[in-house]
């Protein structure tokens, strides 16, 4: 995928906007194996909206927009970052899975989380798949939709 032209198009979706930015860079991700383009923008709630609504939109715009540009086999695999929102909000569902699966222990019972998106049950379901005694589970339909932790009891063989 060429990164210029991608950089080119978020930055003609800017202005065509009326947002203006400071930059508009390819950032190494180590969290992912997708390109990261950050802006950088005094406008930031503009486009992260809330809970990151404003800026899912602007991704899959942008994304439209680039898959045109590539052959029709192709996908175009990256996302777009704010200020860093993606980064502070993986460090916070980190942080809540790590929080709420450690009550789900202490409790010895199901821990269920407030709505969240697709994209961070995604992360609660990958941060805690390895642990031993817990399980999760998405439950709820639509804009409804949560993660239960579930504590597993271990068997002693």
């Amino acid at each position: 995928m060429d990164h210029t032209k991608t950089k080119k198009i978020i930055e003609d979706t800017l202005k065509f906007m009326g947002v203006s930015f400071q930059t508009v860079e390819k950032v190494d991700s180590a969290d992912s194996k997708h390109d990261r383009f950050m802006i950088r923008t005094e406008e930031s709630a503009l486009l992260i909206g809330s809970k990151g609504e404003n800026l899912g939109a602007l991704n899959y715009i942008v994304k439209r927009i680039v898959s045109k540009t590539l052959p029709p086999e192709s996908e175009a695999k990256f996302f777009i970052d704010v200020n860093e929102y993606h980064e502070k909000a993986l460090e916070s569902v980190k942080a809540k899975a790590k929080i709420m699966s450690e009550r789900a222990r202490s409790f010895k019972s199901d821990v269920e989380l407030e709505p969240m998106s697709s994209y961070e049950r995604m992360l609660i379901h990958s941060f805690l798949e390895g642990a031993p005694d817990i399980k999760t589970e998405s439950r709820g339909e639509g804009a409804t939709r949560r993660v239960v932790i579930k504590y597993v009891q271990q068997t002693n063989n």
